[in-house]
């Protein structure tokens, strides 16, 4: 089940981990003390420790009810494999929602330019995100076009125009309280005449709730489509997985008022709320393609499951 991981992927996102790992073992180590065998006790225990960790509550049932499986058919299953039992699950829960692990920073063929739209709310590092993104395509070759389209906060769209020095790739951008769509037309225009390979737009990060927002929204997917009649290709949801259950909460409310097809989870690094990757992607059945585990470009990482529980659940050796 576990594939060959790429070692200095696979160190970062350990590091990254880091938080998240000590504080779910912490409390696994106080849920089994002085119990040898995992019975209805550790098992409520274990319970409340994934739903503590951010887990979730309809994943953790769906985990439990495995283990639970596990527990009558091996009778006596000793708490000391109870770290390997739950990674073995966890793993095939996630394997069976289907949903295939992107392998690298990939873009198809025959969509050129592809054009991702980005949403999400104020502050959970959307625009940082579409930097490191864009430093990662740059460095497989791939040319890349921003699209400044955040124009309610003068500080996105400087925010963005400073990544694009960073990471060499040109920004369209008309300034604050410009036209997003506007904003958004020049960008895929520019990408257009110039063979760019990506665009990747940046949308407003007001609250979800407002019908304002989703309006402009569709409005940028209108003159978009005027170039490419599929655009966009992609509506990339970024959420901030140290806010825990909120980022399932703004989940929900996005997946409801727009076509969002694949989720950045950003700042995994600075949290103890790592396992809200887990219940994310168990409960929309939308891919999970990236995690932020660090500062540095390099840590924007494609999300790869097995990885992942394999990082959470593995204790330090």
């Amino acid at each position: 089940m576990f594939k060959f991981f790429n070692k200095s992927n696979k160190e970062s996102l350990d590091k990254g981990l880091e938080k998240s790992k000590s504080n779910f073992f912490s409390k696994l180590g106080k849920a089994v003390v002085g119990k040898s065998t995992v019975d209805e006790e550790v098992l409520d225990e274990l319970e409340e420790v994934l739903i503590t960790s951010d887990v979730g509550v309809e994943t953790t049932i769906k985990i439990i009810e495995r283990i639970e499986e596990r527990v009558a058919r091996d009778k006596y299953l000793n708490t000391q494999e109870l770290d390997r039992i739950l990674k073995e699950e966890i793993a095939k829960l996630l394997e069976e929602n289907n949903i295939e692990d992107q392998e690298d920073f990939y873009l198809p063929e025959d969509k050129k330019p592809y054009i991702i739209l980005v949403v999400g709310v104020n502050g959970v590092g959307k625009t940082t995100t579409i930097g490191k993104l864009a430093g990662r395509f740059k460095e497989r070759g791939k040319q890349v076009v921003l699209g400044a389209a955040d124009t309610f906060r003068a500080a996105a769209v400087d925010q963005l125009k400073l990544w694009g020095e960073r990471v060499g790739v040109p920004v369209v951008a008309h300034g604050m309280n410009t036209d997003p769509a506007s904003v958004a037309y020049d960008a895929v225009k520019q990408g257009v005449d110039t063979g760019a390979d990506l665009v990747i737009i940046d949308t407003a990060g007001r609250l979800h709730t407002k019908v304002n927002l989703m309006n402009e929204l569709s409005k940028i997917r209108r003159v978009i489509q005027k170039f490419r009649g599929d655009a966009p290709h992609e509506v990339l949801l970024i959420l901030d997985g140290s806010t825990g259950q909120n980022a399932v909460i703004q989940a929900r409310e996005f997946t409801k008022a727009t076509e969002v097809n694949s989720i950045a989870i950003t700042k995994l690094d600075g949290t103890a709320k790592g396992g809200v990757v887990l219940g994310i992607s168990d409960e929309f059945k939308i891919p999970v393609k990236y995690i932020g585990v660090g500062e540095k470009v390099n840590d924007l990482q494609i999300f790869n499951k097995f990885e992942f529980v394999d990082s959470f659940f593995s204790k330090n050796r």
